[in-house]
């Protein structure tokens, strides 16, 4: 097991999302880059079955409480400080959230916080600003989740300015991508319901054109992996690659002309994601053709790292 490097201190967070969990735990210290100790993500589904039906599912939530059992474990084995625990979208939505945070605090002894699109958003940022190439200060970030998707613009000396819409790759799946794979119409629609959003979102942005696009999250980073054919998740190849609007557009048809069971395989293709990839592919594709951007900078860092980055933070505020 890895030390602590002097002077940092050691934490760890877990989002758990609509579609995705992810645990970090890493080293933090004054003025330096977060240092990853361990991470796991699971392609857990929590949200499944909510936009129809308002509710979290036993089945779903019973997945997500055995996952956060075993990192539990992992996590008191790395003698660390603090834990923040975050859930997004998903959990927000749900009637019946209380009941689920009240398994989790009896079953994992994790207290949740469910945050806001909004402070999602800024966390987020925080994790994308903390590994940005030298020179890119302006950004236009995307934040593609399971149930939501964020704009966040953010320009050096003012307030970020954040929208949250309410589309996301699970969400677009269960409402209009109902075949498989889906048809000619069910992609037209999902496309104007995505520029529909879009167009609703920005126009208050200010001029998010002279601003540098990012892209977080799973849906980005897997094309992103699978533009380059990566056999495994390399983040070094994947973290600041410059992915082109072509090359979405390529990988879009790519993914809607085969069914679920012929995605399985796909070079660069994440396992648990082939139902939900086709979805991603065409909201990022839409975004980037109603904003006018033609390539999209892939940031591997996102919601995890801004979780501990906000710790430490409020920690060595106290």
């Amino acid at each position: 097991m890895t030390e602590p490097r002097q002077h940092a201190r050691r934490f760890a967070g877990i989002d758990i999302g609509t579609l995705t969990c992810r645990l970090l735990i890493a080293d933090l210290a004054p003025g330096q880059p977060l240092q990853e100790v361990r991470s796991d993500r699971r392609i857990l589904r929590l949200g499944e079955g909510v936009d129809q039906t308002k509710h979290l599912s036993p089945t779903a939530m019973d997945r997500v409480i055995h996952c956060l059992q075993e990192w539990q474990n992992i996590i008191n084995s790395y003698h660390v400080e603090a834990i923040v625990v975050v859930a997004t979208s998903a959990v927000r939505d749900a009637a019946n959230r209380e009941e689920f945070l009240v398994r989790l605090k009896r079953e994992t002894g994790f207290d949740v916080e469910v945050i806001s699109g909004e402070e999602e958003a800024r966390r987020t940022l925080l994790g994308i600003r903390s590994g940005l190439p030298t020179g890119v200060t302006d950004i236009l970030a995307l934040d593609i989740g399971g149930g939501s998707t964020e704009f966040i613009l953010d320009r050096l000396g003012q307030k970020p300015i954040i929208r949250s819409i309410d589309i996301g790759v699970v969400r677009l799946c269960e409402r209009l991508l109902r075949h498989d794979p889906p048809t000619i119409e069910e992609i037209q629609q999902a496309r104007e319901w995505v520029t529909r959003e879009t167009k609703a979102a920005v126009p208050d942005m200010g001029d998010y054109r002279q601003a540098t696009f990012v892209g977080t999250a799973g849906t980005i980073t897997s094309l992103a992996a699978m533009a380059q054919k990566l056999p495994t998740y390399e983040p070094a190849r994947i973290h600041n690659y410059q992915l082109k609007l072509e090359t979405i557009r390529e990988l879009e048809q790519t993914l809607l002309r085969r069914t679920k069971a012929e995605r399985i395989g796909l070079p660069g293709l994440e396992k648990n994601r082939e139902e939900v990839i086709a979805a991603g592919a065409i909201i990022i594709r839409t975004i980037m053709e109603t904003l006018g951007q033609q390539e999209c900078l892939v940031s591997d860092l996102g919601l995890r790292e801004g979780v501990l980055i906000d710790l430490a933070v409020r920690m060595a505020n106290r």
